[in-house]
């Protein structure tokens, strides 16, 4: 279990990162369109993935700008961004936005990828959410960067998360 604070007041997430080094759990997350994404979907690219709370506050949403802003001149990368919204919601948002570099993916139907990378949050107003992460991924799934940012107001290292690439 990760401890993070929500406006400074201690918070919990359900369990720890994988490591560096460690081969990414799978997943089975929602795409904007209603298709189902998984990891190997992803296989033979390196992937970032963007995890946050919700497409609908502010540091979300600048952390979809800024790493939409920045993915189209990573090489063989595709940039995920996971949250438990709706992926309607998701579609909207980057509708308005202009936003075409990253792929939305939602866990709103299980809740099982903040379950299996260890990052839902298990207490608080925003309990069963996902804490704000960034993992990531080599050409065959092994985690090659990680970060739990320890306050969820905050963004995470851009360019740390970027130079793992």
């Amino acid at each position: 279990m990760a401890s993070i604070t929500l406006g400074g007041n201690p918070i919990n997430t359900s369990g720890e990162l994988p490591k560096v080094g460690s081969k990414a759990p799978n997943f089975q997350l929602v795409k904007t369109d209603l298709s189902i994404a998984t990891l190997a979907d992803y296989g033979g690219s390196k992937v970032v993935l963007n995890i946050f709370p919700s497409i609908d506050t502010g540091t979300c949403a600048a952390s979809v700008r800024a790493f939409n802003a920045k993915a189209s001149a990573l090489n063989n990368t595709k940039v995920l961004c996971i949250s438990r919204d709706l992926p309607f919601a998701q579609k909207r948002f980057c509708g308005a936005e202009g936003i075409e570099n990253v792929e939305n993916l939602s866990d709103f139907k299980t809740g099982s990828f903040g379950k299996d990378y260890g990052l839902e949050i298990v207490d608080s107003v925003l309990a069963g959410l996902h804490s704000r992460v960034v993992i990531v991924l080599d050409e065959n799934g092994n985690v090659i960067y990680e970060e739990q940012v320890p306050e969820i107001a905050d963004e995470p290292n851009y360019e740390a998360a970027l130079a793992s690439l």
